[in-house]
């Protein structure tokens, strides 16, 4: 598939999610050519690449290339670094199936080696290694421009702290990074990134993959800025948001919606752009004007009617938008995507 993000009607990574959300597609490789930079976010979802517009015809059949060379081929390589012998061991009974090459390592100078003289899918690593931290590791790859480096999972056991997620953002512009606190989760990013038929995976993986999309939490916990002074909408949206374990606070114009924001931790905005006092598009900009607020993501609801109604929104700083009449499952989807940036 090739997908472009600035789509009429929704976003194309709301389009990618739904794709790599399907057990019946998720394989099918994407390539996006977009106008917008959206390059790490695609990448994260599952993109086996990004081409910014304007394209040549080289670049595109380049990418051509690239999506059938990822469909026919069969054998995938995994790398495991993990210092734990029995650990490591598990991993690999795990993941292990047909047309799965797994190499697994106990250090960062053996994990090295190993990305220095092959070509892999996708990597699994702990943070804690007997030569270096996880992040020496990520740093020693982060600025090796020599090689391209494949996905990273970053297993663990619990939690990461806001901390350990921000020194793992310092290397996400150059690799790919995911985390995964449990093995069904661990086994759906791994799928994932290796571009793998669920069909024909063991039977055991198909029931762990349906216990993860069962636990999905992506949105169960989050707060999200609902700002729509339609009673309709508001009913609509939370009676399908609120079920998933989001928990929704609502403003009614522009000036409601900062007054929220300085009351209560947000983990995403959805801004109405039609709004009596102080309209979406004013109360976006007034949002970014704001240190704090400045990588707070921001979907808009536009009205489909208006003319150039996505850029300004774009302009005035949204991160995404979604056309009215609202389709409540593409809702969700974008709402997944961002969230799970947080």
């Amino acid at each position: 598939v090739l997908l472009d993000i600035g789509l009429p009607d929704v976003s194309g990574l709301s389009v990618l999610e739904r794709l790599k959300r399907d057990p019946a597609t998720r394989h099918i490789p994407v390539h996006v050519v977009s106008a917008q930079e959206r390059t790490q976010i695609a990448l994260e979802l599952g993109a086996v690449g990004y081409l910014i517009k304007p394209a040549t015809r080289e670049r595109l059949a380049a990418a051509i290339r690239q999506l059938e060379a990822t469909s026919e081929r069969d054998l995938r390589r995994l790398l495991i670094v993990e210092d734990d012998h029995e650990l490591r061991g598990n991993l690999q009974l795990l993941l292990a199936r047909d047309q799965l090459e797994i190499v697994a390592v106990g250090t960062i100078a053996e994990a090295m080696a190993q990305l220095s003289a092959a070509t892999f899918d996708c990597m699994v690593t702990d943070l804690t290694l007997p030569d270096g931290s996880g992040y020496d590791l990520l740093e020693r790859m982060a600025g090796n421009d020599s090689v391209a480096f494949p996905p990273v999972i970053v297993y663990t056991g619990r939690a990461l702290t806001r901390d350990q997620e921000q020194r793992l953002r310092r290397y996400s512009k150059s690799i790919i990074i995911k985390g995964a606190r449990s093995p069904e989760r661990l086994l759906d990013e791994v799928t994932l990134f290796l571009h793998s038929v669920e069909a024909s995976l063991p039977s055991d993986q198909q029931r762990l993959l349906r216990e993860a999309r069962r636990r999905d939490a992506v949105l169960d916990g989050r707060t999200i800025l609902l700002a729509e002074d339609d009673v309709r909408n508001i009913f609509a949206l939370s009676s399908v948001l609120e079920p998933l374990g989001v928990r929704l606070e609502i403003a009614r114009n522009g000036r409601e919606a900062l007054d929220k924001l300085a009351q209560c931790e947000v983990d995403l905005v959805l801004m109405d752009i039609m709004m009596p006092e102080m309209d979406g598009l004013a109360a976006m900009r007034q949002i970014r004007t704001q240190r704090q607020w400045q990588n707070l993501p921001i979907i808009a609801l536009t009205a489909k009617a208006m003319a150039d109604d996505r850029q300004h929104c774009l302009d005035a700083g949204a991160n995404d938008y979604i056309a009215k009449p609202i389709d409540v499952d593409k809702l969700v989807s974008l709402c997944r995507v961002w969230c799970s940036r947080q």
